[in-house]
């Protein structure tokens, strides 16, 4: 199965009868045990990728509330830690593919993790502001989509909002970063492990770029 088919909304293998080969894999979060179904036709399904476990290593807790996205949620451990994480904050697990949020939301419930409500990219108000994204954004969908996605999602930080990305120096971290500073933001270089870098990204307001008054 090519990578480009996890960006699809329908995998085709998820289509196909008796396809599932779900498994699962233990997490450690906020002092309990998160348990995390996998499966067929959603990203890493064999394990939880390097670069996701980097980024809940490396992340600052979340609040305690506010509006959380996880760009990209797969099969949604970020989603899960965060959840687990700031009980009281909603949180917002987003993917194009149509598995992965089924995945995310059975975990959910797994969990009893309530306060995640899985959309797809369309389907949440364009109103609604985010407090943190977390994200282990999908670099191999290619350059000009990947910019076009984080763009989007970015603009609706809210004023104090963050966003932690997590995202391997070999597919161009460093260049990211740069870029993503060209367009209005701050972006510090934090962790580097496991090949992996991770991105702490902030709006730079207009107030903060205005000149201090004579």
């Amino acid at each position: 199965m090519s990578d480009d088919q996890y960006f699809t909304t329908q995998p085709q293998i998820a289509s196909v009868a008796n396809s599932s080969r779900q498994q699962f894999v233990v997490l450690r979060i906020a002092g309990r045990e998160i348990r995390v179904g996998l499966d067929r036709g959603v990203f890493s399904r064999k394990g939880i990728d390097q670069g996701t476990m980097v980024l809940l290593e490396s992340a600052a807790r979340p609040p305690q509330q506010g509006n959380f996205l996880d760009l990209g949620c797969g099969a949604g451990p970020i989603s899960l830690a965060l959840a687990a994480y700031s009980p009281q904050a909603h949180v917002f697990a987003v993917d194009i593919n149509e598995r992965a949020r089924e995945l995310t939301q059975a975990n959910a419930h797994a969990n009893q993790l309530s306060n995640i409500e899985t959309h797809s990219p369309e389907s949440i108000s364009p109103d609604i502001r985010f407090d943190r994204i977390w994200s282990n954004p999908p670099i191999r969908i290619g350059k000009q989509e990947l910019h076009q996605l984080l763009l989007t999602w970015l603009s609706r930080l809210s004023k104090s909002g963050e966003a932690w990305l997590v995202v391997n120096r070999n597919l161009g971290a460093d260049s990211l970063s740069v870029w993503l500073g060209s367009q209005g933001y701050k972006v510090e270089r934090l962790t580097s492990k496991r090949g992996f870098r991770v991105l702490r990204v902030t709006p730079i307001h207009a107030q903060d770029q205005s000149e201090p008054s004579a």
